[in-house]
């Protein structure tokens, strides 16, 4: 891959670098600079979630929003690699985008490949533009790592169906407007059979929003309730019981955003050692912790690559694949190690977690805090490993006793 900039290239970028310079709002620039990971926090009595959405909006009505979509649904048909040259250029600006994770990284692109043209022509243009925020409701307290063992009930009700259950761990549930749900419709079925996906209005008679404060102090996760929800067919995603197949178009481009989005740290980790001062001096004068940094910059320039490399495949046409689980499954677990070792160069002072007064705006704690939900979110360590060997290595599959048997005669389904 040629990583200079062609002639267009180039001025396509000087394009994004202009309109960002015109109309990013750069009085925000020490704000966004200070956030702590995965957070956005602004000045005091600003609404941040107003302030997300008119950065979305502004860039929708520019035709910056989701640039690699199709002309029609709000983007410019770009290249990966002018996709790519927009989001080195908008930067730190990017945080401002936080909200609309699910909408351009999962919801919409599961529309676009798997939604009917009345599907796509009224829900794409509200998710990009950022008028309407979208959730994935896929995990239950019973299946997460066995999302097909989810026992969240759609029946058949007249022209709709009818659902009842529970979702957990539902990033921005509690903004959304719209969620993206996997129910089971056919519990005679086996387990991966029987599933259905449908696209649902967040505000339904019998939803219940409760979130769930994590121990960093944030509440973007969220419990969910349904209790006899109507959804219209018409909000059906796919077949009937063809669930599973728009599940893993989902599943795909959940694994690629997460890959590419997983912050590991390292940037900031080799700031921090240029500038933190120990007994014996700076500490990245410290051999050890030289070689620590050496180690991660290897793994950091892997991911890149990797990152670029799905870029390349995608500009010859090809999908999301299993083979971007390895960039998350490596980002989780170094943003982890980074962290810990940031703090145990801070000694006593790592144990504070305010960030008035601990070092580095208490980034470091906030990462350690946030990691292990990282490692699980999006497929947790053990499940990335099985699909890698499975799926991109070849190698001989987990013996699943339950693939083949109706849900409801499986033991776990009827507890």
């Amino acid at each position: 891959m040629d990583f200079e900039d062609s002639p267009e290239e180039a001025a396509f970028r000087k394009e994004a670098r202009d309109w960002i310079k015109a109309n990013a709002p750069h009085d925000l620039r020490p704000w966004l600079e200070r956030s702590p990971y995965t957070a956005v926090e602004l000045p005091p009595g600003m609404d941040e979630v107003a302030a997300q959405k008119d950065w979305q909006r502004r860039k929708y009505d520019a035709g910056w929003a989701c640039i690699a979509w199709p002309e029609a649904f709000g983007g410019r048909d770009a290249s990966p690699a002018e996709r790519l040259i927009w989001e080195q250029e908008e930067g730190l600006f990017r945080k401002l985008s936080t909200l609309f994770l699910i909408n351009l990284g999962i919801s919409g692109p599961t529309i676009l490949t798997c939604g009917t043209d009345a599907q796509k022509e009224a829900l794409l243009a509200p998710c990009v533009s950022g008028r309407h925020v979208w959730c994935q409701l896929f995990s239950e307290p019973a299946s997460g790592s066995d999302l097909a063992g989810l026992r969240t009930k759609a029946e058949r009700t007249g022209d709709g169906w009818t659902v009842n259950g529970q979702k957990i761990w539902t990033s921005f549930a509690h903004e959304a407007d719209w969620g993206l749900l996997l129910a089971r419709t056919d519990p005679k079925l086996a387990k991966h059979a029987g599933l259905t996906m449908f696209v649902l209005k967040m505000d339904s008679p019998g939803i219940e929003v409760r979130p769930i404060k994590t121990i960093h102090g944030h509440s973007e996760f969220n419990e969910v309730f349904f209790t006899d929800v109507f959804i219209p067919d018409d909000q059906r995603l796919g077949p009937v019981n063809g669930g599973w197949r728009v599940a893993l178009t989902t599943l795909m481009n959940e694994r690629l955003l997460a890959g590419a989005t997983v912050d590991t740290g390292f940037d900031e980790l080799l700031d921090f050692c240029q500038r933190f001062e120990t007994e014996n001096g700076r500490a990245i004068d410290d051999p050890r912790v030289k070689s620590q940094l050496a180690q991660w910059a290897v793994r950091a320039s892997g991911l890149r690559y990797a990152a670029l490399r799905a870029i390349s495949l995608e500009s010859k046409g090809e999908v999301p694949g299993p083979e971007h689980s390895i960039g998350k499954l490596v980002a989780g677990s170094m943003l982890q190690d980074i962290a810990k070792f940031a703090l145990d160069l801070q000694a006593e002072a790592g144990l504070l977690v305010d960030a008035d007064v601990a070092l580095y705006a208490g980034r470091f704690q906030v990462m350690l805090m946030h990691s292990p939900a990282t490692r699980i979110l999006g497929g947790t360590d053990e499940i990335l490993r099985n699909i890698i060997a499975e799926r991109v290595l070849g190698l001989p599959g987990d013996i699943r006793v339950d693939k083949d048997i109706p849900f409801d005669e499986i033991a776990s389904a009827r507890a």
